[in-house]
């Protein structure tokens, strides 16, 4: 990091930290961040923004922060959302909310993301014009794709765009990436079967959804290990089970949920025509009805070459070469910055948070405060890797 720098953004640690356990005492859902995003806007506007398009699929917010002279746009990228778990933390800024609470870091990543407004708008000494997205949604509901499809980009003339996400595997302080796919495409599934329920002392005159329900998760499991190339990584799982209300009736319907994660579009055919032809075979073993839903969630999460040098550089300027990881595993996690980097060259960097508290997606997840500054920092010096500095 350029050394004029590292003091102001070391000194913002307890105002990014006091940012950061407000928004986790109040977390909400995809496109329900009404709050989130309103005190967003309020400390973009309290920076001296005055370029805040609020309302893009719903409760996203872009910002934009032109520099001293003309040049290129780039985007930088937060996801805002949190997630359905009641939390399970006693720490003064544990969720407000019954039922919600942000267990992936997505409060740190809105803070990283303020803190290099703050700097980035005090100084504007850069040659082009900086996008801040603060987007909705990540989990499971695609807000990345509906601000694509809204118009993000025909609205914003960003060339690249960039994203960041904690990383607990990573020691404190560490980035990781690479080129090339890192993500895995995120698929939804739904199996429905349609049979007929009887008294459970009488099996013999109904048709059991629950008997063939079990004999269709073990046929599932089939279809990676005996249909997909071994090289080509992919998991299906099964999630959800619902079936049967009472101990005494064969319940008429069952149903079965599960997500598919790939890395290329050849896997996500061959599974989904596996689970159609399966479910329909299983199901015709025991005349039953059979009825697929299947979604395309989420595409590869795939770095560009151009961007990825960017942040590697970046990043590399800030802790040095020997604290950046240019060969992370690539991960069965899905993530809709994936829309955003489809649609513009992008990058999506890792930030180490260390063994924190609890992991994503648990109830005892608290973000490691340790890492605000570090982020802001990374941003700043992205945004001059990018754009350049002008004095």
């Amino acid at each position: 990091m350029n050394a004029p720098f590292a003091p102001e953004i070391a000194i913002l640690h307890d105002e990014l930290r006091g940012w950061r356990h407000h928004l986790h005492a109040y977390p909400e859902t995809a496109f329900e961040e009404v709050e989130t995003s309103r005190f967003i806007v309020e400390r973009l506007k309290s920076f001296g923004i005055t370029e805040i398009h609020a309302g893009i699929a719903k409760t996203g917010v872009v910002a934009v922060i032109p520099g001293q002279q003309p040049g290129p746009w780039v985007g930088l990228r937060a996801d805002i959302d949190a997630l359905d778990i009641s939390e399970d933390n006693d720490v003064p800024h544990r969720s407000c909310i019954p039922g919600k609470m942000h267990a992936c870091g997505h409060d740190g990543h809105i803070t990283m993301l303020l803190g290099a407004a703050k700097q980035l708008a005090a100084r504007r000494d850069f040659a082009g014009t900086v996008a801040l997205i603060f987007q909705p949604a990540e989990e499971n509901e695609g807000g990345g794709r509906v601000m694509v499809e809204e118009g993000l980009f025909e609205r914003f003339p960003i060339a690249s765009v960039f994203g960041l996400h904690n990383r607990l595997d990573l020691p404190e302080g560490h980035f990781a990436i690479k080129a090339g796919p890192l993500m895995a495409a995120y698929d939804i599934f739904e199996i429905t079967l349609d049979g007929l329920g009887v008294h459970a002392g009488q099996p013999h005159l109904g048709h059991d959804v629950v008997v063939a329900a079990g004999k269709l998760i073990g046929a599932l499991q089939t279809i990676v290990s005996r249909n997909v190339n071994p090289l080509h990584p992919a998991v299906l799982s099964i999630t959800q089970v619902h079936a049967g209300h009472t101990w005494n009736v064969i319940p008429q319907q069952a149903v079965l949920r599960g997500t598919v994660r790939s890395f290329d579009s050849e896997a996500q055919d061959i599974i989904q025509r596996r689970i159609e032809k399966v479910s329909a075979d299983v199901a015709s073993a025991f005349d039953l009805e059979a009825q697929v839903r299947y979604e395309r969630r989420y595409p590869p999460m795939v770095n560009a070459e151009a961007p990825t040098r960017i942040a590697i550089a970046a990043a590399t300027a800030l802790v040095g070469a020997e604290r950046v990881n240019l060969n992370p595993a690539q991960t069965m996690g899905a993530e809709d910055f994936a829309f955003m980097a489809k649609q513009r060259p992008g990058a999506y960097i890792l930030l180490g948070a260390g063994k924190g508290k609890g992991a994503p997606h648990n109830a005892r997840y608290d973000f490691n405060d340790n890492i605000l500054t570090t982020g802001v920092a990374y941003w700043v010096e992205l945004v001059y890797q990018v754009l350049g500095r002008t004095d």
